[in-house]
């Protein structure tokens, strides 16, 4: 009997690809699971109307955790949410991790000594899916002498509006992982990425929610930093930067950014995690230009399964896997398209195998 169950979704495009890669480097360590292959993405949107379907949940219900491979999030397509956020919410996969590190040699590196982690609040904010095509009648009828909702009736007819939810309880439960992670790993400071100088009842929640939590952890440096100086400082001083947390939008976009200074979303993991299910993926989407071709960088997968074998427990695979990474880009013999070089799919997966 295997030890671990692991849900296995190859999505949409080049996510086949990069999870076949995957696969290769779990069986080389060695990795004792029975792997339960389940559907997601716009493909199973075309075959049962559903991008998330029953069975897939089924499947991550019976498994330990779930690797992912890309799906394709196709906009202006009536009743087509995104299945990953979708599935976010339906298991509580409240925090994302998103760590962005340079390789030494890579030569996509926009510094050498960049080396932070983003938590970002994974299941509210504008991303909950509250929504409205026109302004519903019961805000319209809001206290109009009350000022928080006279706007209200300012606003046109034909206008769209969405709710940006923030919780108390989401709040304490991202921030708090990010200092339990600083903590745990040795990290020196925590900044609080919002907008609370504008957007002052929800980021002022959560960079209230942020002090009060930031006073049980003394030994940690904390700061605060409206988001849209952190994406400028981001790329003037990324070394600045040791553990982030921030909402959801906002992590989002700041994690895609920092990605792109160590070599773009061919190098960057990110992880789900609630408090009992993982789900681990690339940072990338599905590309489905480079479907079928061959020639996708895997490494941004491989890495995502490192972080899959740390939550398992499994720390000597972990680093197994991220000295062999370490070892062919900064040897640079092997490098994908993105790098620069000619390197196939299997070339760098066959790469990094002979260096675990």
């Amino acid at each position: 009997m295997p030890k671990y169950n692991i849900a296995w979704m190859p999505g949409d495009g080049v996510g086949k690809e990069v999870l076949d890669a995957t696969r290769i480097v779990l069986d080389k360590l060695a990795f004792d699971a029975n792997y339960i292959e389940a559907e997601i993405g716009w493909s199973c949107w075309e075959k049962y109307g559903d991008p998330l379907p029953m069975q897939t949940i089924e499947a991550l219900e019976n498994s330990h955790c779930a690797m992912l491979g890309a799906i394709t999030s196709v906009p202006l397509v009536q009743g087509y949410r995104s299945p990953v956020i979708k599935m976010r919410q339906y298991f509580d996969l409240f925090t994302s991790i998103r760590s962005v590190r340079s390789f030494k040699g890579n030569p996509l590196n926009f510094t050498e000594s960049l080396n932070l982690v983003i938590f970002r609040e994974n299941t509210e904010g504008l991303y909950k899916g509250i929504e409205f095509p026109k302004i519903p009648d019961a805000l319209r009828t809001l206290d109009s002498d009350d000022p928080q909702y006279s706007a209200l009736k300012e606003l046109p007819d034909d206008a769209s509006i969405a709710l940006r939810v923030i919780t108390p309880k989401g709040c304490m439960r991202i921030i708090r992982a990010a200092f339990e992670y600083a903590r745990k790993h040795n990290r020196e400071k925590v900044t609080c990425i919002h907008k609370a100088n504008v957007l002052r009842v929800t980021d002022g929640l959560f960079l209230k929610i942020f002090n009060d939590i930031a006073s049980e952890y003394p030994e940690i440096i904390t700061e605060e930093q409206n988001v849209d100086a952190a994406a400028m400082w981001m790329i003037k001083n990324p070394s600045s930067y040791d553990v982030l947390v921030t909402t959801n939008l906002f992590g989002d976009i700041l994690s895609d950014e920092a990605a792109q200074l160590a070599g773009g979303l061919g190098f960057a993991p990110s992880s789900n995690i609630g408090d009992t299910k993982a789900v681990f993926e690339p940072s990338h989407g599905s590309v489905p230009k480079y479907e079928g071709r061959g020639i996708i960088n895997p490494i941004a997968s491989i890495l995502a399964a490192k972080m899959m074998l740390e939550w398992l427990g499994e720390e000597d695979k972990a680093n197994r896997i991220e000295i062999a990474v370490s070892n062919v880009i900064e040897e640079g013999k092997v490098r994908t398209r993105d790098m620069g070089g000619t390197a196939s799919t299997k070339d760098m997966t066959k790469a990094v195998v002979s260096n675990l």
